[in-house]
Parts: C-alpha cells; sequence; structure tokens
C-alpha cells in the first residue's frame, strides 16, 4: 500500500483551492460555495495524488473517471481542472456562471475539457457511475478477458464525489443496489456527509443509517470522521488510507462516508444551510481569508509557487503514463484481433455488411414490432460485440434478449433462465427503469460500446429525467420502448401511453422512431446505431403488425424519417401516420378512392429525422400545395399540427384507456379507417 506524501506546500495549495471557490461566487453574485470550500482537500488529495489522469489529454483512455454527482458543487471540480492544467484558467473561474463560460452553474459534458458527464439534477452522477463502472468491466471483457486482476491496461477505477442531496434521491438507490449485485470493486464514492442542504440541517428528513444501508447493499463501507470530539481538522491522511482500503477490495464497490463541516472554516456560515447556495458576502469571505491566514484584500490570489507545484502533475504522473503504454502497446502486439476491435471502436466505426444482415420481413406477414426489433437485435449482435443491453425485468415483453449470450453478473448470480458471467452482454435491471436509462449513459459515456435498456412505453416517464440529460449531453443512448399504445390492450390504462409520444418529442435533441412494421424496425435500428450526437427511443407495438407491400429502397426510407408508402396522380389530401396507424391510413386511402378521392399516405416514424431532411426532400413528402391534411396516431395530437397545418384534422386519443381488448379500444376510440376517410374529407373542404 502506498504512502501519502504531504506537505506544506499541499497545504497552501487546498487553501487557495478554497479561496479561488469562494471567490468566484463572490464575484458573480451566486452560486454554490459552502461544498466547493470543505471539500477542497478531498478534491485536491484525488487530483494530485490519487487519480490515473493527464492533464495533457483529457480523453486518455486508460484514465481513471471522476464524476462530481454533486453537481451544484461545481467548483469542487472546476478549481482542480485548473489547479492541474487540465484546461481551465484563472480567467475561467472568474467569469463563473455567466455567459458562455467554461464554467457554467453545472458542470456539462462536452463543454468544459475533464468533465465526464454532466451532473445537474442530484443523484445522476453516482448512478450515471454505476454504468461507467459496467462498462469499464465490460470493455475490459471484450478487450483482455484473461489477464491478471489489475494487470490489464483496460483496469481502472471509476471515482465519485456524492453528497446528501444524492444519498436522498430515489435513483441512487436504484443504482447502488445494482452496483452491490454486481460487485463492482472498480468503483468507489466518497459521500460528504455534512448533513447540511437547503433547508438547513437535513435532520428535518433525513435520518436513516446510511451506512447500514449500503451494507445491505453490498458495499464495503468505510468512515472517516473529521468532526472530533476536540475540534474539527481535515485529516487528508485518515481520507488516504480508506482510500487505499477501498482499492484493495476488489469484488465490492466502496462508500466513504466521510463526515465533513460544510464552509469550514468559514467563521459564521459554516455548518449552515446559508453558505450552501449562495455567496458569503464581503464581510464573511474577509474574515474567511484572515481564518486561512489569506490578505483580505486579495482576490484569485494563486501563489506562483502553489501553481507551479499543481501543475507539475503532468509530469508527476509521466511515469504512470509510461507504464500503461508500454503494458497497452504490449497488449496490442499479442492481440491482433482486439486491438482490431479496439481502434474500430476508437475510430467510431460501424462494420461493414450491417446493411445486408438486416432482417428482411415478407410483405403480408403479421409480426409486432416489438418481435422484429428483437430479431433486428439478434441478427446484428454477431458483427457487433460492442452492442449490449436488456431491459427492467421485462426481457420476454421487451424482446431485448441477445440470444445464447451470458448474462452480465457474477456467476454466482446465474439462475435456471439466465447464465451469468462478469463480462456477459445481457443486462438485467430489475424493476429499476430510473436507474436502467442512467447506467446506460454511464456506459455510452465511458467508452465506445453500445447500450440499450427496455421497458414499456408509459414506464419511460420513470426515465424521462436521465432520458433529457442523454439528450442534452448528445449521446447515443438507446431505449427500446414497447407496448406502445391503447393496442396493448386489457392491462389498461395505468399501461397505456396516451401523452407519452408528445412529450418525450418535446425533449430536444431526443429522436423518437415509432416504426409501421417490421422492415421499418430494422431500418431505425441501423439509423439509431449510425448517429453518434443524440440518443434514440425506439417505439414498437405489442400487437401483430402487417408487413407492409413495398421494396427494400422504400422502407430504407425510413431512415429519413417520413416518407411516401402509398401515392396517386394529383392527391387531395395527405394522411400522415406513425406505428399501427400507418395501416388504418392504408385502409382509409383505399376507401376513399372507392369515391374517388386520392389520397397520398405518409409514415412519418421519426418528426426529428425528418425535420433534420432537406427542405427540397420534405417538400417531395409533404408539398405545400396539398393543404388539406390528416394525422392518425393512437395517442395526443399534440405536435403534429407542425404538419397539419391550419386546414389539417388530427384522429387521436385525448384521454386514458381502459381495460379491454386492444383491437376493440382502437375502433372504440376512433382510431380506424372510417374515422380518418371522415377527416380527410373534412380537412379537404376546410382547404377551399
Amino acid at each position: 500500500m502506498s504512502n501519502l506524501e504531504w506537505s506544506n506546500i499541499d497545504d497552501e495549495s487546498v487553501k487557495v483551492a478554497k479561496l479561488l471557490a469562494a471567490d468566484a461566487v463572490e464575484k458573480v453574485g451566486n452560486g454554490h460555495p459552502g461544498t466547493a470550500i470543505s471539500l477542497a482537500p478531498v478534491a485536491y488529495l484525488l487530483f494530485q495524488k490519487i487519480l490515473r489522469h493527464d492533464p495533457k489529454n483529457v480523453d486518455w483512455i486508460g484514465r481513471d473517471r471522476f464524476i462530481l454527482s454533486a453537481g451544484h458543487s461545481s467548483l469542487t471540480l472546476y478549481v482542480q481542472l485548473y489547479l492541474g492544467g487540465f484546461g481551465l484558467e484563472l480567467e475561467d473561474l472568474k467569469s463563473l456562471r455567466t455567459e458562455n463560460s467554461l464554467t457554467p452553474g453545472h458542470p456539462e459534458y462536452g463543454h468544459t475539457k475533464g468533465v465526464e458527464i454532466t451532473t445537474g439534477p442530484l443523484g445522476q452522477g453516482l448512478a450515471s457511475a454505476v454504468g461507467f463502472a459496467y462498462a469499464a468491466r465490460y470493455e475490459r471483457g471484450l478487450f483482455d478477458p484473461n489477464a491478471e486482476a489489475g494487470k490489464s491496461p483496460f483496469d481502472h477505477n471509476i471515482w465519485v464525489i456524492a453528497g446528501d442531496g444524492d444519498l436522498q434521491e430515489g435513483i441512487t438507490s436504484e443504482a447502488s443496489s445494482l452496483a452491490g449485485h454486481q460487485q463492482l470493486g472498480n468503483l468507489i464514492t466518497i459521500y460528504d456527509s455534512n448533513q447540511i442542504s437547503i433547508e438547513d440541517d437535513t435532520n428535518i428528513a433525513f435520518t436513516e443509517d446510511v451506512k447500514k444501508r449500503y451494507e445491505s447493499y453490498g458495499w464495503q463501507v468505510l468512515e472517516v470522521n473529521w468532526r472530533r470530539p476536540d475540534g474539527y481538522t481535515e485529516d487528508v491522511p485518515a481520507l488516504f488510507e480508506a482510500i487505499q482500503e477501498a482499492k484493495s477490495d476488489t469484488k465490492r464497490p466502496t462508500l466513504i462516508i466521510l463526515k465533513t463541516i460544510i464552509g469550514w472554516p468559514s467563521p459564521t456560515k459554516q455548518n449552515t444551510g446559508k453558505i450552501h447556495g449562495s455567496a458569503l458576502g464581503a464581510n464573511e469571505l474577509a474574515a474567511l481569508k484572515v481564518a486561512l491566514s489569506a490578505d483580505p484584500e486579495k482576490h484569485f490570489d494563486v501563489p506562483e509557487r502553489v501553481i507551479s507545484h499543481t501543475r507539475a502533475l503532468s509530469e508527476r504522473k509521466a511515469a504512470e503514463l509510461d507504464d500503461w503504454q508500454k503494458s497497452f502497446d504490449s497488449w496490442g502486439k499479442n492481440n491482433p484481433a482486439g486491438l482490431d476491435l479496439f481502434t474500430r471502436l476508437q475510430n467510431g466505426n460501424l462494420p461493414s455488411g450491417l446493411e445486408e444482415s438486416l432482417p428482411k420481413f415478407t410483405p403480408g406477414e403479421s409480426i409486432s414490432t416489438r418481435a422484429a426489433s428483437g430479431k433486428v437485435i439478434n441478427a446484428l449482435a454477431p458483427l457487433l460485440p460492442e452492442l449490449w443491453g436488456g431491459s427492467a425485468d421485462l426481457a420476454d415483453s421487451n424482446n431485448t434478449t441477445i440470444v445464447g449470450a451470458a448474462s452480465f453478473a457474477p456467476a454466482e448470480h446465474s439462475t435456471a433462465e439466465w447464465s451469468a458471467n462478469p463480462y456477459g452482454r445481457v443486462l438485467h435491471f430489475g424493476i429499476r427503469e430510473h436507474a436502467m436509462a442512467a447506467i446506460v449513459n454511464g456506459i455510452v459515456l465511458h467508452g465506445k460500446t453500445r447500450a440499450f435498456g427496455g421497458t414499456f412505453l408509459v414506464f419511460s416517464d420513470y426515465m424521462r429525467p436521465s432520458v433529457r440529460l442523454a439528450a442534452l449531453m448528445k449521446i447515443p443512448s438507446i431505449f427500446v420502448w414497447t407496448h406502445d399504445s391503447v393496442g396493448l390492450g386489457e392491462d389498461g390504462p395505468t399501461h397505456q401511453p396516451i401523452e407519452h409520444l408528445a412529450t418525450l418529442r418535446a425533449i430536444p435533441g431526443l429522436n423518437i422512431v415509432r416504426p409501421a412494421d417490421a422492415n421499418e424496425v430494422a431500418w431505425a435500428w441501423l439509423k439509431a446505431l449510425q448517429t453518434t450526437d443524440a440518443p434514440t427511443g425506439i417505439v414498437l407495438s405489442r400487437q401483430n403488425l402487417a408487413v407492409l407491400p413495398r421494396e427494400e429502397s422504400e422502407a430504407k426510407q425510413t431512415m429519413r424519417g417520413a416518407y411516401v408508402v402509398k401515392d396517386t396522380k394529383d392527391p387531395e389530401a395527405i394522411i400522415l401516420a406513425t406505428g399501427s396507424e400507418v395501416k388504418v391510413a392504408l385502409d382509409a386511402a383505399a376507401e376513399l378512392e372507392t369515391e374517388n378521392i386520392a389520397v397520398r399516405v405518409v409514415s412519418v416514424p421519426s418528426f426529428e429525422w425528418f425535420d433534420a431532411e432537406s427542405a427540397e426532400y420534405r417538400e417531395t413528402v409533404l408539398p405545400k400545395s396539398i393543404r388539406a391534411r390528416v394525422s392518425v396516431e393512437a395517442g395526443l395530437a399534440l405536435g403534429w399540427e407542425k404538419y397539419t397545418g391550419a386546414y389539417g384534422e388530427n384522429v387521436s386519443i385525448e384521454h386514458f384507456g381502459e381495460s379491454a381488448d386492444g383491437a376493440l379500444l382502437l375502433k372504440k376510440f376512433g382510431i380506424n379507417s372510417d374515422a380518418v376517410t371522415k377527416a380527410v374529407k373534412r380537412s379537404i373542404e376546410g382547404a377551399k
């Protein structure tokens, strides 16, 4: 076990970190100084002494990952990124929380170098960190499964700083339970137990025994108490020893409960809610500087000896990085196939032959789109070892299982149905939808594998905060949502989505795809896999749907978001539909033809993909000259108005469902060809 080297320059650097946090919030007039002040020694210890990383190459694949789950304390991270030379400068700290700065109120992935994940809503960081730890283990299994523990270039740790708020959020309970079950020894969380939140003392709402709770999850729990009977002390060596003990346990994730005083040593505001989320004020800031033996008249004061010391981090890490590179080069020489796969994934390339491997479905065949999705996943899986996923205890319903693959779990968790090993590719989240979404995000953020998670569409509500973050971060998580309408039938209104398509489409940057048939499913999956800058939600039916009669080249236009599935000379109106309702639209068009009313039918699997197409293409599908338009979708009409326009009609469901046969409900609620034909006639009259 290594020894801690700590000297006066380290103490001085920590004091500078505290004061920079206080000065930055004071300058802008708002923010969260308290935790950043009291956690300065923790973050400094991690960044300068513990983490394996390279300030000159923040994306180095051999790095440890650091996740600040307590994202409101952004300065805890920003100050270390400045001191260590990761890309931030003093001016960036001075521009905290201001327009176009590299130091926004909460850390943002893709915006600031060294930020591994956007952590805004509490709990998301720790929950997604479980996904990072999943990915680290799975990637080791892809590239170097037989290496001795701790000897592979793909071995590294995931580090988290979390606070009381993180531990209160339900998502961390879900994810932490899975982390213990998975025996993620590469996950180490430092829990800043300062017992202060905006409403002051957390005893008003949070009194559980966190230690026992995490022990029950299967975590190693260590305690470091800086609140001593004889006075508060920032006992860095005690924390260092706990960290070393955490690293030595490779079978359990570790929670280090660190008892701190928020804002210490701020004289009058420490240990109060007043320092959690607001500036100290000039008098208290000056008093803090006096308490730290600093000049109260100086602001953003960084002595040259401090910045020279902290920015020598890269040189201090050079030998460690060199050892890693030698290990990686040796691995690559001995594993040419593994190196080829690694290089392909690092370059963001898909293998050749994916399009040819897509299953082809015969027109007239009847198959639910959820079942078709399962066939597509299994057709692609042999070519894509980086593709893995599962569902929230709904594998048989979501059709998310890669047949014949092992489950991702310690071998002792195998069951009569599932054979598990630590490097398996079938994920089992249990009934934990929110954690599932966050974990999928963490997997995608960690490396280059592609993960998916499935549940019923109605339960996307439980996932929404994590789905929104995926869109905000522009990462290609894939969410599989089945049982997409009242057509699922007898489970009733609690399970029948009504508003979900509209509200998911309302999330900027999230691609929602609702295929009309099995062939659209195949192309939707390919497009989702080709997309690297946005998450995709694939929305699928429970009930069987007829495979539409059209050429393969036409079905491929699914990837353009909307296309003509039935045309006629000089159409008077356009019917637009998604999913199971495309067949309803086709039936209505056939009926209207018997009345000499010419109608074009457009399948619109994805608003987002269609909107991204050129204006010229969109005009070929939806000519402005045809003003009579009808949308048909078994959910809210909200959102369709941008396509149907001033004279359009919407065939939709504007109320909750009920428990009955799905086909009966669709007819009862007006999702049928008769309702569509009448709407078309009204729209034609209105357009005249």
